[in-house]
């Protein structure tokens, strides 16, 4: 079994609600966070196996097709791929918000579906993410959780808090 590193995408792999972009629908859109690359690398060389899980209700909404969602995710991969870092899969939630389908987080089930396909160890695993509902689907899922935010110092019972993902991979590496 493997560890598993789930990373939510919008706040805590790239820029959201930004000075630059408001909403990530299309491949200009994308700018990976300071450190985000340098993260994913340490969590590679820690042995994780990394996944987004990532809710895009855009879709559902008719903002975006999943195309250009997929063309996200290929310059995500680029983008990181310049620091050595490697996301293994990507799960979304491509439902509207009020769906009450059963992969939105804060339901566990994108969380769930990795770590069967990937034989994770959901205990030695890790959720980050930058609002309450990631932080609420890891522990329904069963993984460890920290809220990655410079604005919100808590969130429905994060076990830890960073201000940015490389903040989280320098303090794992030094306490595994």
């Amino acid at each position: 079994m493997n560890p598993g590193m789930f990373l939510d995408r919008d706040g805590v792999v790239n820029e959201v609600l930004s000075a630059r972009v408001k909403f990530v629908n299309k491949p200009s859109d994308f700018y990976l966070l300071d450190g985000a690359g340098e993260a994913i690398r340490l969590f590679n060389d820690m042995a994780f196996k990394v996944f987004i899980v990532t809710n895009q209700g855009g879709i559902g909404l008719g903002y975006m097709q999943e195309d250009a969602l997929s063309a996200i995710h290929n310059k995500m991969e680029a983008d990181l791929a310049e620091f050595g870092a490697v996301i293994n899969d990507i799960a979304c939630c491509p439902h509207k918000p009020h769906a009450n389908c059963s992969c939105r987080k804060p339901k566990p089930q994108m969380i769930l579906d990795l770590a069967k396909k990937y034989k994770i160890d959901l205990a030695e695993s890790w959720m980050a993410g930058d609002r309450g509902p990631d932080i609420e689907a890891g522990k329904r899922a069963g993984t460890k959780t920290v809220l990655i935010s410079a604005r919100e110092k808590s969130a429905a019972d994060a076990d830890s808090s960073f201000p940015d993902l490389l903040s989280f991979a320098e303090w794992l590496k030094g306490h595994r």
